[in-house]
């Protein structure tokens, strides 16, 4: 008997994570046995987190969904009958050329984000076939799009600081990122600066893990970074700590940034944010006079009323202080804005009927309830790549929306989420090593070649073949639905960009990886003078462009440009401190039922709602839960380990209440990911679909709730 040989591919992980991991498939007789991190990666260097190091046994669950389904009784009962790809396919187009028929294609809206990362099948990978149907524009926002807003005023599409160069840092601040549970190996470049002597400042509401691990923890109240980050900027004019050459040459609008920044002093701050007057002038004074100092600041920032402008003000610092001079001095917030992706070519705007109106994903519920007097009304939607029951906001209301019997839903899945077990078809869906794509990454500079190097099992398929059926159905020509994944890589990339020297697809497929060419971790200091891709080509502190008003950065609008929010969402052209909308200080009344603040950071052990429904995962993550303060639960007769509700108005869920000083008086936290299948309710479930400030983010950090003994 022979042994069995195993073989090894390139992979990269797919998941909605800044980390985009380079990985080595184990395969044996033609099955995925087993995954690693590949060492020669200089960013992820061989690690992988808790979520994917057995992401073998996520491919062969005895949950994954093997063939298409048809609904046979309630929706949400998660019943089902096994159906052909050929009735699947039918049975859609059938449906929505009827629906375009009697309500037009605007009556049909596709729902996505980036349960896969990559760019075959990743959040853009079905904006073609939707565009050209016609249907109602998605606008995705769950995460980032509020940050994107704000730095694209500020400093332009710039990488930034590159995560690598943190390591010649002397000085980094983490603000409003949990570094070791969703950036784990940007940490490890912290971790090599600190043993160089640098000190590593993190601001973050609640004692994270990463939090526990800085030199100093800032424990600002929730929502109040806009305030901490105002009065840091008039302690560094008002002090004499601006590095005014820099200032002079390579940033607009100083006087008017320093005289808005008069009156809000530290001590201003503190009343708002509880940091101690002292502590915001050691913070400033320490990130001037340090160098190299740098910033990452993270998404989680946007998730209040007033985070964009939060976001723009802390934007403002490393420009004010020079830190651009220095390698490892600046900030970043994503890294993906110099890589050279063709999205035009992907999502094809152009296929876009001229007035077709545009449906934010945070508000799906609202559309699909009636909520938003659509016309037409959402009669179909597909849903791939997402899981809006538990991770978008009021999930109540778009469990009433997908309980409407005239609604037609398609969902692509693994797995029956808590949102696929209300579909009328289910398709089954291929996973990573069965498909071949290159996986974006938003945390580092390289491209990551993902191998197709096992068979889908059942009659699963990868998204884009799925789209390319659904086309072929639709009577779609153009030769964009026609592109196998390896001529898609081809399209999708520029491949000719002086970012690209040196790289082909080929040499991806050879090597796994390629660092994009937009300098070295060692001597990348890409605004040392200036150079900003705005429109002055300066950090701009004062933003003509926020006179427009709002926008969505085109990306995650499936490239449409029309129907911006604009100047009937006014902006600042100045960053401020905007108070939330849900809080005691801002909301008296509404506090007086729902005293305490919540928040719902990402879970350490599922990535979204990925793996929450796996055993082992739920293990190591722990049941749901809930964190809250010793005086908080004593003032409700709480124990630890007691099951409680959490409420407001929009509904509510259970958890474990944990009894903890991580979490101060006054807030409460529960983590992001959960089914709700699996669990009394999900903390969704409490979160307003409401926008916040900038690019249509989320506000769901901006909530009041009361706990009580379940």
């Amino acid at each position: 008997m022979s042994t069995p040989v195993k073989q090894t591919f390139y992979g990269g992980c797919p998941h909605d994570c800044p980390d985009t991991c380079s990985m080595i498939f184990e395969v044996e007789n033609g099955k995925l046995v087993g995954v690693q991190g590949n060492k020669e990666h200089p960013m992820t260097h061989g690690g992988l987190c808790v979520k994917v190091k057995d992401y073998e046994k996520r491919h062969y669950h005895a949950d994954r969904v093997l063939y298409p389904l048809r609904r046979t009784g309630p929706k949400g009962s998660k019943q089902f009958a096994r159906i052909s790809w050929d009735e699947a396919l039918g049975e859609i187009t059938d449906r929505w050329n009827a629906i375009v028929r009697d309500y037009g294609p605007q009556a049909i809206i596709p729902y996505s984000y980036l349960g896969h990362q990559g760019l075959n099948h990743g959040l853009n990978g079905g904006d073609a076939f939707f565009n050209q149907l016609g249907a109602t524009v998605c606008e995705r926002t769950f995460c980032g799009e509020g940050s994107a807003t704000a730095w694209v005023l500020t400093n332009g599409p710039t990488s930034g600081v590159d995560p690598e160069s943190f390591e010649h840092s002397k000085y980094i601040v983490i603000w409003g990122c949990n570094s070791v549970s969703t950036n784990l190996h940007a940490w490890r470049f912290v971790e090599l600066a600190r043993k160089k002597g640098a000190k590593v400042v993190v601001i973050d509401p609640y004692r994270s893990r990463t939090a526990k691990l800085a030199d100093w923890h800032i424990c600002v109240r929730p929502g109040t970074d806009g305030a901490l980050a105002m009065a840091m900027i008039n302690t560094i004019i008002d002090e004499g700590l601006a590095d005014r050459d820099y200032v002079d040459n390579f940033t607009v609008g100083f006087p008017e940034l320093a005289d808005r920044a008069k009156e809000r002093t530290p001590e201003w701050a503190a009343e708002i944010t509880g940091v101690a007057a002292d502590d915001i002038r050691m913070l400033a004074r320490e990130f001037a006079t340090t160098k190299p100092a740098a910033i990452r600041v993270g998404v989680a920032l946007e998730r209040n009323w007033g985070g964009g402008q939060a976001i723009r003000a802390i934007c403002c610092i490393p420009a004010l202080t020079g830190a651009w001079r220095d390698v490892g001095g600046g900030i970043y917030q994503m890294t993906f804005w110099e890589h050279p992706y063709k999205l035009d070519v992907i999502s094809r705007p152009d296929f876009i009927p001229e007035g077709t109106r545009v449906v934010n994903n945070l508000q799906i519920g609202r559309a699909l309830t009636g909520e938003m007097s659509l016309d037409p009304p959402i009669m179909s939607m597909m849903c791939w790549n997402s899981n809006p029951v538990t991770q978008a906001p009021e999930g109540d209301k778009i469990v009433k929306g997908l309980l409407r019997e005239d609604l037609f839903l398609v969902s692509a899945e693994h797995f029956i989420s808590d949102t696929a077990s209300y579909a009328d078809i289910v398709l089954p869906a291929a996973m990573g090593a069965e498909m071949e794509d290159i996986i974006l990454s938003w945390g580092h500079n390289y491209l990551t070649y993902n191998t197709a190097c096992v068979e889908p099992p059942g009659e699963a398929i990868p998204n884009s073949e799925i789209f390319r059926r659904l086309a072929a159905r639709m009577g779609f020509q153009n030769e964009r639905f026609k592109w196998s994944d390896s001529e898609c890589l081809k399209h999708f990339i520029d491949w000719d960009s002086p970012a690209c020297d040196g790289i082909d697809l080929e040499y991806l497929r050879k090597h796994g990886f390629a660092r994009v060419n937009i300098g070295n971790p060692d001597d990348r200091a890409p605004h040392k003078e200036g150079n900003f891709p705005t429109p002055s080509g300066k950090c701009e502190l004062l933003s003509e462009t926020a006179a427009k008003g709002n926008f969505v950065v085109a990306p995650f609008r499936q490239m449409y440009e029309a129907f911006q929010p604009g100047e009937s969402e006014p902006l600042d052209t100045l960053p401020d401190y905007l108070p939330s909308k849900e809080l005691p200080e801002t909301n008296p009344e509404l506090a007086k039922k729902y005293p305490l603040n919540i928040i719902a950071p990402k879970s350490h052990g599922f990535l979204n709602s990925c793996y929450a429904n796996m055993n082992h995962k739920i293990k190591g993550q722990g049941e749901q839960f809930v964190l809250i303060s010793d005086t908080d639960a004593k003032a409700r007769g709480i124990n630890d380990g007691d099951r409680v509700r959490v409420f407001n108005d929009r509904g509510d869920y259970e958890a474990l209440a944990q009894v903890t000083d991580d979490v101060n008086p006054g807030l409460v936290v529960t983590t992001l990911g959960y089914w709700r299948q699996l669990n009394r309710g999900t903390v969704n479930t409490v979160s307003s679909a409401d926008f916040a400030d900038m690019g249509h983010a989320p506000r769901v950090f901006d909530s009041l709730v009361q706990v009580e003994p379940a």
